[in-house]
């Protein structure tokens, strides 16, 4: 469900765009915004809603952790990509759920003709971590 129109995303973002993603933005190449549906400081486990502007992609990253530390994403507006290092990528559409194991390069965000919004959380663990690494390059991106 490709959304290029920002009013109608922010219509059907039943979860709300919330403010731009000031604190990761170094990590994404356009603008993301995060809203948070639970407390970090009071829940035990961080929920949030990341949207993703058409175009918008995070850098390649890791998630670390000696138990727990995967993350998961549930798809809910617009359309993205999610790509493994040396898988093809997977087209995002409302309703997957994406498990990402420990230990793998990956990176994710929107199509360059849709915005995009998933939930994402990670699962908690012992020495959870994330690694950022290179930004996914337009070249690789331009293909897709």
């Amino acid at each position: 469900m490709k959304i290029i129109d920002e009013k109608e995303f922010d219509k059907k973002n039943v979860f709300g765009k919330g403010q731009k993603n000031t604190m990761f933005d170094k990590y994404f190449i356009g603008d993301s915004f995060l809203n948070p549906l639970t407390k970090l400081e009071d829940d035990p486990v961080f929920i949030a809603n990341l949207s993703f502007e058409p175009g918008c992609r995070n850098d390649w990253h890791i998630h670390h952790g000696r138990t727990g530390g995967e993350q998961i994403l549930i798809c809910t507006t617009g359309s993205g990509w999610y790509q493994e290092e040396g898988k093809e990528p997977v087209s995002l559409e409302p309703g997957m759920v994406i498990t990402i194991p420990t230990e793998v390069k990956h990176w994710h965000g929107a199509k360059a003709d849709s915005w995009f919004s998933h939930i994402v959380f990670s699962v908690p663990g012992e020495d959870t971590s994330n690694e950022w690494c290179e930004p996914v390059s337009d070249e690789e991106y331009n293909k897709l």
